[in-house]
């Protein structure tokens, strides 16, 4: 069983460095402005051969009953309640602060183990705020440095003396490529829920896992970092990834947003299908538009979730003239799955899972040959393709490369003359020929070699 540390601490003291250093990647959000982190976040950290799961919290804070930072402290107080162990973390160079000393004695409540931990601690005045943090009563202050790694040394021997037992060396995963069918269904599908800002993407979630995980607000802008969180809905395990609402680059102008949405956009780019999420008030407005196309050219399979569906004034046919007006405006993902739904209230959530399972399943098709190249054969005698300048072309055969997304190879006589229009058509034509509505189909052009090129034509 995992060993579990919760990071604690005010505001901007570094907490989110030292989880990005101890899980080796930049996961979370980091930036001067004091109260980035608002969600909690859990990762799997590394220190030497030790292994154990880490949670990052947003700074301890005092706010009004019901507030944002209250209800940002009360994540906190879960994180603290989840964890074996605490990591009380200080700025040495700014030296103790009655915060710090209020929050000490709010550690020393959770009757947990706690280890100080003495951040930005390289240079004089470093050491001097260190060596204040003797009066917290926490015991020995470990000296560290998150940003630039000093210190890693003396926290491993902090941190082996609280496991319980020595850690056994973790198989290396297996890549993805040596597993079975069987055992790729088995992996959690990874979602990421993107979309506008409030638009409702962490109440569906919420509504999901059964409790307030994450912090929701009317105020748009709640989420900063993206969240992952493991579902398991009717057996079927999902690592779904709430992100910050992604607004048009022109209205972008604070750094922490950049940050917010370039975290958002690498969610999409690891993700294997991605919910679109729509207010169902100011639907398919010209971001939701870039949005998808962005999802689109990543490949990634495609839901479009239309939410807060409860408000709407329901009249027979909706649900049909919204496809339509999907596939009006998304000609490229024609066919894509759409679900009326509302987080808050728990609606169409059976429908979402059951989009995302088969979009999954649609994303990793793949067509056998010798059916692939029958409609092959009936597509281009159907509508065969335009001669250009005065010559024609001839398409021979094609055969699928990968699926993840659906991906084809056309040999043909001249790549660089076939029109796009005619890739379209292929591509329209395979999507209905072999049901593969809303997933992005990939069909690249290859020349086929030509037999008699290296017979050079003798001179007369």
């Amino acid at each position: 069983m995992s060993y579990t540390f919760a990071i604690i601490g005010r505001p901007n003291v570094g907490k989110s460095t030292l989880f990005n250093r101890l899980v080796g990647q930049k996961l979370a959000l980091v930036d001067d402005t004091p109260g980035v982190t608002r969600d909690r976040r859990e990762g799997e950290a590394r220190l030497g051969d030790l292994r154990f799961t880490i949670i990052d919290t947003a700074g301890l804070d005092e706010g009004p009953k019901g507030s944002l930072t209250a209800r940002m402290q009360q994540q906190t107080e879960t994180a603290i309640e989840l964890a074996d162990a605490l990591f009380f973390v200080i700025d040495a160079r700014a030296g103790l602060t009655p915060n710090d000393r209020a929050f000490a004695d709010f550690a020393r409540r959770a009757n947990k183990p706690v280890i100080l931990l003495a951040n930005k601690s390289e240079g004089k005045q470093g050491e001097i705020g260190a060596m204040e943090s003797y009066a917290l009563g926490l015991g020995d202050p470990v000296m560290i440095s998150a940003e630039h790694g000093e210190g890693m040394g003396e926290l491993y021997d902090a941190v082996r003396e609280l496991l319980p037992e020595p850690p056994e060396e973790d198989e290396e995963p297996e890549a993805l490529g040596e597993l079975t069918d069987e055992e790729i269904a088995k992996r959690p599908i990874r979602v990421a829920i993107v979309g506008r800002p409030n638009a409702g993407k962490s109440t569906t979630i919420n509504h999901l896992l059964g409790e307030e995980r994450l912090l929701t607000s009317p105020e748009a802008g709640t989420t900063r970092d993206s969240i992952a969180v493991e579902v398991v809905y009717r057996g079927r395990r999902f690592k779904i990834f709430d992100t910050a609402g992604l607004r048009r680059r022109s209205r972008i102008e604070e750094k922490l947003e950049k940050l917010s949405v370039a975290d958002a956009l690498r969610a999409v780019r690891f993700a294997e299908v991605v919910v679109l999420m729509l207010d169902s008030q100011t639907k398919f407005e010209e971001q939701d538009l870039r949005i998808a196309d962005l999802i689109e050219r990543e490949g990634r399979a495609l839901v479009i979730a239309v939410n807060k569906w409860d408000l709407v004034d329901r009249q027979p046919g909706q649900i049909g003239a919204l496809r339509t007006e999907a596939d009006h405006w998304l000609p490229q993902v024609k066919g894509v799955p759409i679900v009326a739904m509302s987080g808050l209230m728990g609606e169409g959530i059976e429908r979402l899972m059951k989009a995302i399972e088969e979009a999954y399943a649609i994303w990793n098709r793949r067509i056998p040959t010798a059916a692939l190249n029958r409609w092959f054969e009936q597509a281009v005698q159907t509508n065969p393709p335009p001669a250009v300048s005065g010559r024609r072309l001839k398409l021979n055969y094609i055969t699928q490369t990968k699926a993840r997304p659906p991906s084809f190879v056309v040999f043909c006589s001249r790549a660089d003359a076939v029109p796009e229009s005619y890739l379209r058509y292929l591509i329209n034509s395979l999507r209905s020929g072999f049901d593969l509505p809303g997933t992005p189909v990939r069909i690249t052009l290859r020349e086929k070699a030509n037999p008699f090129a290296h017979k050079r034509k003798r001179p007369s």
